[in-house]
């Protein structure tokens, strides 16, 4: 397919990967890639250097003051908020694993190096693909083991060690959220090459699984198919300590083009569902087949939140869909492939309704490309939010260059392009635009073009909280207890809400410092001759009231 900077008209991010990886070096997997795309302990906060000190015990003892009892100007600035995440995408491992058949070892020191690099930088949040197409990469009664892991489909790694709960695990050590990213209805990619593995769904249920272009697909219209989805949607958010889960855009699949000799020339390749089709007419139904393949998207995305808020009330579902909105709605002068058309996402109901917590659609061109104009985009989606979720665009950061700059009449960015977007972002906050994500991590491993460095001396220059999510319900942390240690101040934790991470005030000659500490690992900060002042964030982002410490 074309290029999605040139006609707007591919898939979402899975499928662009192919050719910044190859740009960057790496070996393009054999077929091409399609990609559109705990218990909280204690915290020692020393005098020494970030690496220093352990975790303590701490005694209770009497409450400090807190920031409700400090004159208005010891009190320190409200705390920055914004999502700053990157797609970890598994299919044709095109971030993580590297390759598939890695021994254990070396796939957990690539995750690590990973969240690592994502928690240096200033990211606050990794959305990790841990089911590619109808397969898992975590250990699943419901699904056989990825072979984007093993090398086989079905083979489990070698090793007891369940590779999501060590992704959700190291990324909470780190002060990191992690989602766990599914793809709703992909049966097979392109880049498969492993047999199916028995307990695939097109061996159990073939009645659900239909074969389209070099693709199988569950066709969202057979119940077998979105109750398979569902129930491993289910079984991840049940046994997984996971911040969000998020689906991105294959609903049903990208149209593939017929071949000159089977049609004639742009005709797209039919979907087959007609068994489907005609049991729903032969039913009496009465809605022509386009808006009834949209009723089928819009009961999964329903019953997917359902699922989520009857199982764990408090975990955001975020939705990332292909970046420009239904043609009847669009604004003037924008142009390109329709989602609602032709993958039968009526992504502006789902916002409406409430269905999401947060939506990251893939704004994938340039600020000066007029037909996908990126701000009139992010504009579009603010509007269509009535209800005030959260709106996270999605950064096409791969397009950046490997080199020093894009070479003149490429379609590679230069990393001032993604510094732009992201300011672009931030200049929408008062209208809803509270972070963004990053399509994918590859691209800031390698650095392309400074991009990673450039963002951490830039806009990731000062940490930021995730922002809050209060329609989720829930109190805030209650203070933490700070005490005098011969090795600093102890941080210890109240009773109730439990703390994801403290965010950190630090004041010293009338100037504040933000800094934010996770609560699962050891990290240190100077307090000698401060004003010290903690709060408690939950796992919604909800900030708790202060303790202060007087230097």
């Amino acid at each position: 397919m074309a290029n999605v900077i040139a006609t707007a008209q591919s898939p979402g991010h899975e499928t662009s990967a192919v050719s910044a990886l190859n740009r960057a070096g790496r070996a393009r997997p054999a077929g091409g890639v399609d990609d559109t795309g705990a218990p909280r302990r204690r915290l020692l906060l020393s005098a020494g250097a970030w690496a220093a000190g352990g975790l303590v015990g701490c005694a209770a003892v009497a409450p400090p003051p807190t920031d409700a009892s400090l004159p208005a100007e010891a009190l320190p600035p409200a705390s920055p908020r914004e999502f700053r995440a990157a797609w970890v995408a598994s299919v044709g491992n095109i971030d993580w694993p590297s390759r598939p058949g890695l021994a254990p070892a070396a796939w957990r020191a690539e995750a690590l190096a990973i969240l690592d690099r994502a928690r240096a930088i200033g990211l606050n949040a990794i959305v990790l693909q841990v089911r590619p197409a109808a397969d898992a990469l975590y250990a699943s009664a419901l699904e056989p083991w990825s072979e984007y892991l093993t090398g086989t489909q079905g083979q489990a790694p070698a090793t007891a060690e369940d590779p999501l709960a060590m992704w959700v695990a190291e990324a909470h050590r780190r002060g990191l959220e992690l989602h766990a990213w599914i793809n709703p209805f992909r049966a097979r990619h392109s880049t498969a090459r492993s047999p199916l593995a028995p307990s695939h769904i097109a061996h159990r249920r073939a009645d659900a699984v239909r074969r389209y272009g070099d693709l199988l697909w569950m066709d969202p219209a057979e119940p077998a198919a979105a109750a398979q989805t569902l129930a491993v949607a289910a079984d991840i958010v049940r046994r997984y300590d996971i911040d969000g889960l998020h689906i991105d855009d294959y609903f049903y699949p990208y149209p593939v083009k017929l071949n000159a000799a089977d049609g004639p020339e742009g005709a797209e390749l039919p979907f087959p569902d007609d068994p489907a089709w005609q049991r729903y007419r032969a039913g009496g139904g009465a809605l022509d087949r386009a808006d009834w393949r949209r009723e089928q998207v819009d009961r999964l995305v329903e019953a997917l939140h359902r699922t989520v808020r009857e199982i764990k009330p408090q975990l955001r579902l975020g939705i990332s869909p292909f970046g420009l909105g239904k043609p009847a709605l669009r604004p003037p002068g924008i142009v390109g492939f329709s989602q609602y058309d032709k993958l039968y996402a009526d992504v502006e109901r789902w916002l409406a309704q409430g269905w999401l917590d947060y939506l990251a659609p893939q704004l994938y061109w340039p600020i000066d490309r007029p037909a996908q104009a990126f701000d009139v985009l992010l504009d579009y989606w603010l509007a269509q939010n009535p209800l005030r979720r959260h709106v996270w665009p999605g950064l096409y950061t791969s397009m950046v260059a490997p080199g020093a700059a894009a070479a003149p009449g490429t379609a590679t960015w230069p990393a001032t392009e993604v510094l732009q977007q992201v300011e672009h972002v931030r200049s929408r906050a008062a209208h809803g635009a509270s972070g963004h994500l990053h399509f994918s991590m590859s691209a800031l491993m390698q650095d392309r073009d400074g991009i990673a460095t450039w963002l951490r001396a830039g806009p990731y220059g000062q940490p930021a909280l995730v922002p809050a999510t209060p329609w989720l319900g829930g109190a805030a942390p209650g203070a933490p207890r700070l005490r005098r240690t011969a090795t600093g101040l102890a941080i210890e934790p109240a009773s109730g809400r439990a703390a994801f991470v403290w965010s950190v005030w630090r004041r010293r000659d009338a100037q504040w410092r933000f800094e934010v500490h996770p609560t699962l690992a050891t990290r240190a900060v100077p307090a000698e001759g401060e004003w010290v002042v903690v709060r408690g964030v939950d796992a919604l982002g909800l900030e708790g009231p202060g303790a202060v410490w007087r230097p």
